[in-house]
């Protein structure tokens, strides 16, 4: 276990998992996964402005960048995971590379 590459740069791909883990396993462990993800992505990742990119993950240094991701993707994700099931019908859409959902019509 070593890190071999510490940035972040705000990527949605992490909780996207753990939405898609839970949403299929309903294991409680996901959400509580997402929850410290959540917690160390404001306590690390918060600034003032926004919110910033870390050059590395092991001692928090912050990038000076944000990705427009962040709002479209990342906050995309936390807010599915936790919001309550019925908020998107799941089987009813799929989700383009942006995750953004679209209706599926077949």
């Amino acid at each position: 276990m070593e890190v071999t590459d510490a940035g972040y740069p705000l990527r949605p791909e992490i909780i996207e998992s753990t939405y898609y883990l839970h949403h299929f396993t309903r294991d409680p462990q996901y959400l509580q996964m997402g929850k410290v993800f959540f917690d160390d992505f404001v306590k690390y990742c918060k600034t003032d402005e926004a919110y910033a990119a870390l050059k590395s993950v092991v001692t928090k240094e912050k990038a000076d960048s944000m990705e427009s991701f962040l709002f479209a993707e990342t906050f995309k994700y936390f807010y599915l995971l936790f919001a309550s099931p019925q908020t998107l019908k799941f089987e009813q859409v799929i989700f383009n590379t942006e995750a953004h959902p679209i209706r599926k019509t077949w």
